[in-house]
């Protein structure tokens, strides 16, 4: 795709500065850019290596507007956040992936109280079991099976070999990338004191999965034990997290790869995990906290601070943590001296 920048100021709700016939087709790391890339500067310093690069186009924040030497240089695409904007431009200027063939395939297997909507189509080998639902306009990638009464909602992307358990739902435009499973059952054991040998525990919950939630590859989420567990409106998880039976997971979650969720967690609207974070069970992390990689919180927990920022085992805020750790080097210190 390509765009002229009057176009994208346009469609974006950006202020152009400079010359708007320009055409651009990609958009660039700075090292790598071309005279029909944009690049994007968050702060003066960047803004002049934006401007000493080969990009035709700079997208950059109000300050690049009080610079005339900046805007003599370039065309400027101003913006309140040039991140984002930034992002959205490479959404627009992306290749459009060929157009889906909306068909079945013939090697698919599709149980006859099937239902399947308007302009979706069916990978090879696929199976949909007995009453699923697939909304419009979703697309079901090879291999993948959907268990008896599923439900897929609408302009949902389920990629090959994803695995959905029966009775799972997932809202409307919801991406699963390969290799995932939804809807497992839990890790519930009793132990049996008599014999020592441990039996499961019930794991007929289901699990619910609302809009614009994106999941990674090969990732894992369990349906609840007995009751549910639910991915919440616009979380992201990374590749190869796991979240057990009983999660709930708020709106705009961020999960990064490696993390493990054991059962009943419960994370609020707005959490941010690096990767490698571990949570015990029936632990809380309230809203908007921030999770540092390998944090640890240990069971049944509750980890409070909005715009927090987490680190270490048990998890802390990480002036804390910091201020532990140089205390400790101090003590070293000490001890080694003669």
């Amino acid at each position: 795709m390509k765009q002229t920048l009057r176009d994208l100021a346009e469609k974006l709700g950006c202020r152009l500065l400079g010359e708007g016939s320009i055409t651009v087709t990609t958009v660039s790391s700075l090292q790598s850019a071309t005279n029909r890339s944009l690049v994007f500067a968050e702060d003066a310093h960047n803004l002049n290596l934006a401007l000493g690069s080969s990009a035709g186009a700079v997208i950059a924040g109000e300050f690049a507007a009080a610079d005339a030497s900046a805007t003599a240089a370039k065309p400027i695409l101003i913006s309140n956040q040039p991140r984002l904007t930034f992002a959205r431009v490479a959404k627009l200027l992306r290749d459009r992936d060929p157009a889906p063939d909306r068909a079945i395939h013939p090697t698919a297997v599709i149980f006859d109280s099937a239902k399947v909507g308007k302009n979706s189509s069916i990978g090879p080998r696929a199976v949909l079991g007995n009453r699923v639902k697939v909304g419009n306009t979703t697309t079901i990638g090879a291999g993948v099976v959907i268990g008896d009464d599923a439900v897929i909602g609408s302009d949902c992307r389920i990629d090959a070999n994803v695995t959905i358990y029966p009775g799972t739902t997932l809202g409307d435009r919801v991406i699963v990338q390969s290799g995932a499973v939804l809807g497992s059952e839990g890790f519930g054991y009793v132990r049996d004191s008599e014999t020592g040998r441990y039996e499961q525990s019930p794991q007929i919950g289901r699990l619910v999965i609302e809009d614009d939630v994106e999941i990674g590859a090969n990732s894992t989420i369990d349906r609840g034990a007995l009751d549910e567990t639910r991915i919440r409106q616009g979380a992201k998880i990374d590749n190869l997290v796991h979240i057990g039976h009983n999660c709930q997971i708020g709106e705009n979650v961020i999960i990064a790869a490696q993390t493990g969720l054991s059962g009943s967690v419960t994370i609020e609207d707005n959490v941010v995990m690096g990767g490698q974070v571990g949570i015990g069970d029936h632990a809380r992390v309230e809203a908007g906290a921030m999770l540092g990689g390998q944090c640890g919180i240990l069971p049944k927990k509750i980890l409070r601070g909005k715009g927090v920022v987490f680190w270490g085992t048990p998890a802390k805020p990480v002036r804390e943590y910091l201020k532990e750790l140089a205390f400790l080097s101090r003590s070293a210190r000490k001890e080694r001296e003669p």
